[in-house]
């Protein structure tokens, strides 16, 4: 029995009792890691293939430890103009060795996802009780934003608006006593 499995962005065929590498996982060392994307079964003849992955399915694993990759160096060079960078990189990984292949009846576990979305529901519930008193505030924040928009607006469009309000001598106003006139 083997499977594809992705894990940490990359997709590995796996196998029961097998040795692998991947990038580094956040777990550590001597703990069992479970991983639900898994694209694709296969036990003897029978072949199953998720869309995109299996529902159900999921390959339990064991961390043995992180480590460093080899060296990889990567050399730079533009001929006739002298231009040379040299650089290393080692990646860093995570040996881990598959201890089971579940193909159908496993459960994710998400818990902590669960026990975040309730304490903002509690909290959006109190704020809708006081409906009446957010009224007589927009008012003053409609007044707010609309001299904040005052503010925004170029000089033109200021001495456009006092023109219509019949606000005399705006040709000559700069921008600050625009927008106090208007206010």
């Amino acid at each position: 029995m083997f499977a594809i499995v992705e894990i940490a962005g990359q997709q590995f065929k796996v196998a029961k009792d097998q040795k692998v590498f991947v990038h580094r996982l956040p777990t550590e060392e001597g703990k069992k890691v479970s991983f639900d994307n898994v694209l694709m079964l296969s036990d003897g003849n029978k072949v199953t293939i998720g869309a995109p992955a299996i529902d159900g399915a999921q390959v339990g694993a064991k961390v043995i430890k992180h480590l460093k990759g080899d060296k990889v160096i990567v050399f730079k060079k533009k001929r006739r103009k002298g231009y040379r960078v040299k650089n290393g990189h080692r990646q860093a990984l995570t040996e881990i060795v598959i201890e089971s292949i579940v193909g159908s009846g496993a459960k994710k576990a998400a818990p902590a996802k669960e026990a975040k979305p309730t304490a903002p529901k509690a909290e959006k519930s109190a704020p809708v009780k006081e409906v009446k008193p957010a009224a007589k505030k927009t008012a003053s924040k409609k007044e707010e934003s609309a001299s904040k928009d005052v503010a925004s607006m170029t000089v033109a469009e200021l001495k456009a608006m006092a023109k219509d309000k019949g606000i005399t001598g705006y040709t000559s106003m700069k921008k600050a006593e625009l927008i106090a006139a208007l206010s």
